[in-house]
């Protein structure tokens, strides 16, 4: 197509009726076409656009149909290098996105640019007008096109190194006061300060960042990303950017820009490449300046369900077992970072439906859970943990959730509902199970109130995966072996693996994390060393004599299967020895 007005060229054709296409190239039956030419008639929508709200057709054959149509090139995917900076800078962020259209290339003296639509012809009479070159449409899903644009503007937008320069010569703390762009990629007219806070965001939810650290010392600053748990040290910015960095990061967090003496708390929402993600913020004053933490939440990510966090099939029915008796209380134990509110979480949406009433009291609530009531805890105003649950036991619930056991009161009042009929759902920080049944009776529970009480523990610890696009067998060195102790039992000459590194997981050798768990049911044996006062490490050697799998034997157990390494097992679990 040549013309400089694709919307001429289209008109001056007879083109065979999509619906004829549709049938006769793609096999779909007339009878659904019959019944979308009926729905279209009373309805704003095309052909297409019903068959595929009716589910008779998917996206990808509806742009191969319309391709076929119009006599268009059909683009199954748009790759990543397809278009240089400079075409980008053609179109704006948001025409790109209003219109599903993404420059291509160069080619002949035309324009090639994506559309998900051909009939709309529109746009491409604007950017032909604009451009003033011939347009020559390739026709993709909608769905593609999204994907190119959010990854494509992302890279104009720049990497954090790319404003360092910049803000060696024009850090300007006054410019911080511009107000913050709707999407953090399209943001190529801001101050360089606005424009390195937002790279540091949009760089550390690319790189799956947990936290992100802002660190002043003497005589640097450094920024780290938390990255499956471990920091990474990324970039270190002028000293005398920092003000400027965290005068941005507080206007955004709402927070007091004047105040550098105390901490303080807030959080803000941003836009990345169309995700929203919420972003909770620390600042604490130290000799140097003040200390900025960020920690990321991707909104859009869904709370994963039981089989997802990694139980096996025999701990999975266990597990559900406990955690569906009428009352009792189940806790989860295990460091922070662990993962203990997902798998609480997990456990939640396994038990939501119409005849449960749940009520949670989280600090902070990190994920919105359809169904079910949830108080954030307010120091401020005095919503403890304890006052939240005394007001819950009020609300006729069936099933509670506690952040948190932190204090004997909280422990009595669990206890107390779990014994009148509540199941009640917590953590604690302790480093096994049965070190949360000790744990409870320093705290002043007695113990035949808590072996009364419990009806299971479960201690978690997370082990970073190997990268699938590196991964190696090994021979592990005899020294690793030597510090696994008694209770793994390894096979013949076993296998274990690792991660070479490479640029798919940033040359670390690991690319997410997986659960490893131990599972104490409360069962006679247990209940009477509780009540005997004996401490957690008998505990925990009847309970494995009774079949409990301890977390570094699951940990082992992942590593034999190759899905972490053995160096990393020992990581996580060396406070088990």
């Amino acid at each position: 197509m040549t013309s400089s007005d694709p919307g001429k060229q289209l008109s001056m054709h007879n083109w065979r009726p999509i619906g004829e296409i549709l049938q006769e190239d793609f096999k779909v039956s007339q009878q659904r076409i019959d019944a979308a030419l009926a729905e279209q008639t009373q309805s704003d929508l095309r052909l297409g656009q019903i068959l595929i709200k009716a589910k008779a057709l998917d996206s990808a054959t509806l742009a191969k149909a319309l391709a076929a149509q119009f006599e268009l090139s059909y683009l199954e995917t748009i790759p990543e290098d397809s278009t240089a900076d400079d075409l980008l800078g053609l179109i704006p962020i948001s025409f790109a996105k209003e219109y599903r259209i993404y420059p291509l290339a160069r080619q002949n003296g035309r324009l090639q640019v994506a559309v998900a639509d051909p009939l709309d012809t529109r746009p491409l009479n604007d950017l032909s007008t604009l451009t003033r070159e011939d347009i020559e449409p390739w026709v993709t899903t909608p769905e593609e096109i999204l994907r190119a644009i959010n990854r494509g503007y992302e890279k104009q937008a720049g990497d954090s190194t790319e404003v360092i320069e910049e803000i060696e010569g024009k850090a300007d703390d006054d410019k911080v006061r511009n107000l913050e762009p709707a999407d953090l990629i399209d943001a190529s007219d801001e101050a360089p300060i606005i424009r390195f806070v937002n790279s540091l965001i949009t760089q550390g939810y690319k790189e799956r960042a947990s936290d992100i650290h802002i660190e002043p010392f003497e005589q640097n600053l450094v920024i780290r990303y938390r990255i499956d748990g471990i920091l990474y040290e990324v970039l270190q910015p002028p000293l005398k950017a920092h003000a400027g960095i965290v005068s941005r990061i507080k206007i955004m967090a709402q927070l007091n820009i004047a105040e550098k003496r105390l901490p303080q708390d807030g959080r803000f929402r941003v836009r990345v490449a169309g995700r929203d993600i919420d972003l909770r913020v620390s600042t604490l004053p130290t000799a140097f300046g003040e200390r900025v933490v960020l920690r990321l939440l991707d909104k859009a990510s869904s709370v994963l369900t039981l089989k997802e966090i990694g139980l096996g099939s025999n701990l999975l029915s266990q597990f559900e077992r406990m955690i569906t008796k009428n009352h009792g209380i189940f806790l989860v134990t295990g460091p922070t970072g662990s993962g203990k509110t997902t798998t609480l979480y997990a456990a939640l949406t396994s038990l939501n439906n119409r005849e449960k009433n749940i009520i949670t009291v989280e600090d902070p609530i990190e994920y919105q859970l359809s169904g079910v009531g949830q108080i954030q805890v307010n120091p401020k105003v005095d919503l403890t943990f304890a006052n939240g649950l005394r007001s819950i036991l009020r609300q006729d619930p069936d099933i509670i959730m506690l952040g948190e056991i932190r204090d004997r009161e909280t422990a009595e009042i669990a206890v107390q509902s779990a014994l009148t009929g509540h199941m009640v759902f917590s953590t604690l920080h302790t480093n096994n199970a049965a070190g949360a049944l000790t744990r409870l009776v320093e705290m002043g529970i007695e113990p035949f109130l808590a072996a009364s009480s419990i009806v299971g523990i479960l201690a978690q610890r997370l082990v970073r995966r190997i990268c699938p696009h590196c991964k190696e067998a090994i021979d592990p060195p005899p020294e690793l072996l030597d510090q696994l102790g008694d209770e793994c039992v390894l096979p013949p000459n076993p296998q274990f693996y690792q991660g070479r590194g490479c640029s798919h997981c940033m040359n670390i050798g690991y690319w997410g994390r997986s659960g490893i768990y131990e599972l104490l049911p409360m069962d006679e044996t247990i209940r009477e060393l509780l009540l005997q006062d004996k401490d957690a490490a008998t505990i925990k050697q009847a309970a494995m004599r009774q079949g409990m799998q301890s977390l570094r034997s699951a940990g082992v157990a992942q590593a034999l299967e190759g899905v972490t390494s053995l160096e990393e097992v020992l990581r996580v679990t060396q406070e088990e020895v």
